[in-house]
């Protein structure tokens, strides 16, 4: 029998949310809720498994640790573009690797839910209510106001959509971005430049992949132009972001405040200094932790155990290489 690992199901659920009884006699799962950082430690736990299921990049799976599990065959991940697995090297020791189709409004709805809690301080009220205190604050209000979206692909254009609805002015950035293209996504949409857009806009969110163009794109100097009254979230990946200078920044109360679902490392060390941020909303990587998205992914990655052993693998992933 086959055995398969289940990687960093840190709320331990993945086989309640999938009929994974349709391999029974064929495939023998073992389910790993915590994350091991060392890779000589995750080539010593996965050494004797045929098949391992990631979650996302929480174990990233390069050439080092690749070369060190001559038993793997075939590589699962969620969603069809993960550039924590390096596909060449994989391909090249005959491992298949696999996906599923990711969600387009999980991210979204979280980056919302941000975005209302810092406009209205929620996080704080909550506290000081369960504390005996009432109403410290007074939050703003986003009709009028401005959301910048860097990055407009299918997590970008649905904040789009409801920045709209709430009557906000909606600008977008990337470095491939036209007014052209920004009026055929949907009309409303302002088209700037970099600067304009950090300088200008009262809520930043970003909604771009994390590659080499990407790493750093909102530097220290892009944080510097922004308003002092505005507002970074980042719901992607945190190295796309100029990590010390936000934090620098929000601190010194250069900008009002930030909400981060992503970080430089995950899980967050107990004593990493963005755990003691004021002024934000932080989540430990949420975006798709979600019933119906991990729903998709397991029955996905069933499907994708099937159709492997039956010789036909699906949603097959192309070479796209390491970060």
């Amino acid at each position: 029998m086959l055995k398969a690992a289940i990687l960093d199901d840190y709320q331990n659920v993945a086989l309640s949310l999938a009929d994974w009884d349709r391999l029974k006699g064929k495939v023998d799962f073992t389910v790993f809720t915590d994350n091991l950082a060392d890779v000589d430690a995750v080539a010593k736990r996965l050494a004797d498994f045929d098949i391992v299921i990631m979650n996302r990049e929480r174990t990233p799976f390069l050439a080092d640790l690749l070369q060190k599990l001559p038993k793997l065959k075939l590589l699962l991940t969620s969603g069809m573009v993960n550039r924590s697995i390096d596909v060449k090297a994989a391909n090249a020791q005959g491992i298949v690797v696999c996906g599923s189709l990711s969600s387009s409004s999980s991210t979204p709805e979280l980056a919302w839910g941000m975005i209302i809690a810092l406009a209205r301080h929620i996080p704080r009220e909550v506290r000081n209510l369960q504390e005996g205190r009432w109403q410290e604050t007074v939050g703003i209000g986003l009709k009028g106001r401005t959301l910048g979206i860097i990055g407009l692909g299918h997590l970008g254009i649905p904040m789009a959509r409801v920045a709209l609805a709430f009557d906000m002015k909606v600008a977008v950035w990337s470095p491939n971005m036209s007014q052209e293209r920004a009026d055929k996504v949907m009309p409303g949409l302002k088209a700037v430049s970099k600067d304009e857009m950090m300088s200008g806009s009262d809520f930043i969110t970003i909604h771009m992949p994390l590659g080499p163009r990407s790493i750093g794109i909102v530097s220290a100097a892009d944080i510097a132009r922004m308003k002092p009254t505005a507002y970074l979230i980042n719901t992607s990946r945190g190295p796309i972001v100029e990590q010390e200078a936000l934090y620098k920044a929000v601190r010194e109360n250069k900008i009002a405040g930030c909400a981060l679902d992503v970080y430089d490392i995950e899980p967050l060390p107990k004593d990493h200094p963005v755990r003691s941020l004021p002024n934000s909303v932080l989540t430990p990587h949420l975006g798709f932790v979600e019933v119906d998205a991990y729903k998709r992914h397991f029955a996905e990655a069933v499907d994708n155990i099937e159709n492997w052993l039956a010789g036909k693998p699906s949603r097959v992933i192309e070479v796209i290489g390491p970060h």
